[in-house]
């Protein structure tokens, strides 16, 4: 039987082929310019580290729907420092307060699934609501905006000619890597997806490991959401919607199994690539984003229904 991450990483290659040949005949010019590959690089670290925030708890058979409105708590708790306050320690009391949230928002989680046996997709779609319902009333569903300049300088500045987000997004993916191939918490990670029951009774404490997974989902969101309210220059409770959709099919572009216990970062990387040049190219063709949607869903569909066939051939 091959190899579901072999396959997976062959329908990518296929996919970015036929992208890259497709742009290149359409828009050459547009395409291929260095300002393009800048706003791609940009685009591409919010999302990036969604889907590494997706990816591990996916790693043990698990998911987490709560990822988008995490994110934008936290980008609510610095936008609040930062507007109300003046001065970089409010902004680094922001940065702490946020990550305080994050890893309760990642208890709660971890919590309900590891010790109350609920089920990942059903205790994250509660959390989501929950904490989504804070956002909005705590804001009134108003957008904080106009953040001072050391907020703006992260998205805008660049260390030789790599935007800063980008650097950001690849020391988070390096952290996680190391975490997932080179930890006993990381190899455990692999074993909960495969066999949960199994890896009980081998001694690994099952309910540390899964409390650890979504406490550091939640943290990666933190991240995320100062990347995002830096490019925005705003904060708001319904910022990020339609991330939870993309992270989701790059987890599963990238050779994640839905079932857990399969899968290596390099090939999301790849699907993560993938998916910012598709999109970038349909907006500079004029193409809607309802349409690009419509892609999205399609292609997910597509590859849980060939990583399925692989299963079972």
């Amino acid at each position: 039987m091959k190899l579901l991450k072999d396959n997976s990483i062959k329908y990518l290659f296929i996919l970015f082929a036929v992208a890259i040949l497709s742009f290149s005949i359409l828009i050459p010019e547009v395409f291929w310019s260095l300002a393009n590959f800048q706003s791609m690089a940009s685009q591409i670290s919010v999302l990036g580290i969604l889907t590494l925030a997706m990816a591990i708890p996916m790693l043990t058979g698990g998911i987490n729907l709560s990822i988008i409105a995490g994110m934008n708590a936290c980008a609510l708790i610095i936008a609040y420092y930062v507007t109300r306050y003046s001065g970089m320690e409010y902004f680094l009391l922001g940065l702490l307060v946020s990550l305080g949230c994050a890893v309760l928002i990642g208890l709660f989680n971890g919590v309900l699934i590891a010790f109350i046996r609920v089920s990942p997709i059903l205790a994250t779609l509660g959390t989501m609501t929950l904490v989504n319902g804070i956002n909005i009333l705590v804001t009134d569903g108003s957008t904080i905006a106009n953040f001072p300049s050391a907020v703006l300088s992260i998205n805008a500045s660049h260390l030789w000619f790599i935007p800063v987000p980008v650097l950001i997004f690849l020391c988070l993916f390096v952290c996680v890597w190391f975490i997932l191939e080179k930890t006993t918490e990381g190899k455990a990670i692999y074993f909960i997806g495969n066999n949960e029951k199994a890896t009980l009774y081998s001694g690994i404490d099952n309910k540390k490991v899964q409390i650890i997974v979504y406490v550091l989902s939640s943290v990666l969101c933190m991240f995320a959401a100062l990347l995002m309210m830096s490019k925005l220059n705003s904060a708001k409770a319904s910022y990020g919607d339609s991330y939870l959709l993309i992270s989701i099919l790059a987890v599963v572009l990238g050779g994640i199994n839905p079932d857990g216990g399969k899968g290596k970062l390099v090939g999301i990387m790849l699907a993560l690539v993938l998916l910012q040049i598709v999109e970038s190219g349909l907006n500079m063709i004029g193409i809607s984003s309802y349409v690009t949607l419509i892609l999205w869903g399609s292609l997910l569909i597509l590859f849980i229904f060939l990583q399925k066939r692989t299963l079972f051939r």
